[in-house]
């Protein structure tokens, strides 16, 4: 395998600023989380090549592509390429030019689902057939992340159903993967993490690989077999990861679950509750919508409710509008939040489930007609080697050469990768040489129906 980690790292011109990024960092942070998550790489073995997608509003462009670069060229051993408007630009001509019809920020540095794309598609320029995904506010655990990450990877279950895209999780502060269920009355009807710990407990207690119905996008691996196929969706306000689940499972690809693989979420405060709130709102009554539009389609696989339970198919349920109003409400009356949050959520009592509609409407075949693009993109993409040459020359952090371009089994190959070769660190213990066989017995097949 040639695996690449790919880590989105937001920021901002300065701390509290209210944007559309949860955990944006400020231009003159003293101690990013950036540096602490690419501090923890440095004891993964394996690591070819890492790619670093920035995010700033204008204003703070500069300052934080400064920031970024400086805090890459630090770490040398793990081959950053640094990936900001420049490099971005390169990606986007590009597919303007494979796909002319397409409109918005479908690859972009703009949007959750338009930023994992861009990820997808540098994987893609570079020959990448594994894609690795962390988020800048978590940390690696041991020298086994990537071993541990593709884990199975392209490999079958004993029904005969390929592996092609995997989930960890992350462990918080204390060391527990459960959410917190001590939660106050004004959200006991926007309460995920029941629901959400209920799963949990049954896949930790489970075989190491089951199927899932969780996708942490900071512990997220997938081999070109799937992200060849299937796109994020650049028009979902948020949950761009969960998202990526049910389009797998749209296209007939399952999302597997490996509990041994995790890492630590250490998030900053965030900001603006209201805000994400509303965010929230206009992400599940967009996804109801979308879903429902997918299912009139014979060609693809019916996502349902029914399938997602305990979680998250709460949220694709009928009652999700008189949630969104009775906890809008609540949190208004009785949460302890700063004015302003206690007015945005009156506001998304009296109209914003109203506007979600509205933009439900608007978008709900968007993905699916960007969607019909996607495969033919990514093929145009595959080792492109003058776009491949320009990122690498762009990408470079100050202080250091171009990366160079590192080539593993099929790294060299001119085709998108049909099936996964073993193929790590030659220096890999038993565990590394375990991971890349899946024990029949280690594995359990899809649920039926």
């Amino acid at each position: 395998m040639n695996p690449v980690i790919v880590i989105p790292t937001y920021w901002t011109q300065q701390a509290g600023q209210p944007g559309s990024y949860d955990h944006a960092t400020p231009v003159d942070a003293p101690d990013p989380e950036l540096a602490r998550c690419l501090d923890s790489l440095e004891q993964v073995r394996g690591v070819m090549r890492t790619v670093v997608l920035v995010t700033a509003p204008p204003a703070a462009q500069a300052e934080a592509r400064a920031r970024v670069d400086a805090i890459c060229a630090e770490h040398p051993n793990l081959s950053p390429l640094v990936v900001g408007e420049p490099e971005a630009r390169v990606i986007k001509d590009a597919v303007a030019v494979m796909a002319p019809r397409l409109s918005g920020e479908v690859v972009s540095l703009r949007g959750y689902g338009a930023i994992r794309n861009l990820g997808l598609a540098v994987a893609a320029v570079l020959g990448h057939d594994v894609v690795v995904f962390m988020d800048d506010d978590e940390v690696a655990l041991g020298p086994t992340f990537l071993v541990d990450g593709v884990y199975a990877l392209g490999q079958l279950t004993r029904q005969g159903t390929p592996i092609y895209a995997k989930s960890g999780c992350f462990i918080d502060a204390d060391g527990s993967v459960l959410a917190n269920e001590q939660l106050p009355w004004s959200d006991r009807r926007w309460d995920k993490n029941l629901g959400f710990n209920q799963w949990m407990r049954r896949a930790q207690s489970a075989v190491r690989i089951s199927r899932s119905n969780h996708l942490c996008g900071g512990c997220f691996a997938v081999h070109a077999e799937a992200f060849a196929r299937v796109a994020f969706d650049p028009y979902i306000t948020r949950g761009e990861d969960l998202d990526y689940l049910f389009n797998l499972r749209m296209y007939g690809l399952e999302v597997w679950f490996d509990n041994q693989w995790q890492v630590q979420h250490l998030p900053p405060e965030t900001p603006k509750p209201a805000s994400r709130f509303r965010q929230n709102v206009y992400r599940w009554v967009y996804e109801q919508a979308k879903l429902s539009a997918a299912a009139t389609r014979p060609d693809l696989v019916q996502v349902t409710a029914s399938s997602l339970m305990p979680y998250p198919g709460s949220y694709l349920q009928e009652d999700l509008g008189s949630r969104v109003r009775s906890t809008a409400l609540r949190r208004a009356l009785t949460a302890r939040v700063a004015v302003e949050d206690r007015r945005e959520y009156l506001s998304v009592w009296k109209d914003g489930l109203a506007d979600a509609v509205a933009n439900a409407q608007r978008h709900e075949r968007s993905y699916l007609q960007f969607q019909s693009w996607w495969p033919s993109i990514v093929s145009g993409l595959w080792k492109e080697p003058s776009i491949a040459a320009l990122l690498l020359s762009l990408g470079s952090p100050c202080g250091l050469p171009p990366t160079p371009d590192p080539t593993g089994p099929i790294g060299d190959s001119e085709t998108i990768p049909v099936q996964a070769e073993d193929a790590l660190d030659a220096d890999a213990d038993d565990t590394a040489a375990d991971g890349l066989l899946v024990d029949p017995d280690d594995v359990v097949p899809p649920e039926e129906g």
